[in-house]
């Protein structure tokens, strides 16, 4: 491992669901379980209202990893949000594969509102992970690129 890699600290964003997965987070909180502080969570009201869109959008603002969890199957809040979700991460991870964005930097999770430490067990491992992967740098090259061509066409 390189003296680079040993520095960076990735920059993760977390998709959840608001009854289960923002709660179980929450409950990490409150139970003062320690875990990485690398994570900035949105909050949506299910896991299936979250346009996959996003998460390109998020990598293109500058994250190195996601994480897209929610209620556990049979127990969402909305009957079948998190089917759908799960349905369109299976569709997704094609998308990312033919784009060549690695599959092993986003995370697709279920923590109930009662896994405080799951959700810490998870945030860690992610944080682990990434860091072991580096920066994600594909979407700033490009953005570098696209910019260079406009100021110097």
């Amino acid at each position: 491992m390189n003296e680079n890699k040993t520095e960076f600290e990735p920059n993760i964003v977390a998709f959840v669901c608001n009854w289960c997965t923002y709660a179980g987070a929450d409950l990490t909180g409150t139970s003062r379980l320690k875990y990485a502080t690398n994570v900035k969570i949105v909050r949506f009201p299910c896991t299936g209202r979250i346009d996959f869109m996003l998460l390109l959008k998020a990598f293109a603002g500058g994250a190195d990893g996601i994480i897209v969890s929610g209620c556990h199957p049979n127990d969402c809040h909305y009957t079948s949000g998190n089917f759908h979700a799960r349905r369109r991460w299976i569709v997704f991870r094609g998308l990312l594969d033919f784009m060549g964005i690695d599959v092993r930097r986003i995370r697709y999770s279920w923590v109930s509102a009662a896994e405080g430490g799951k959700w810490a067990d998870l945030v860690n491992d992610t944080v682990r992970e990434i860091r072991e992967l580096g920066p994600y740098t594909r979407y700033r090259e490009v953005a570098d690129y696209i910019e260079k061509e406009e100021n110097h066409g």
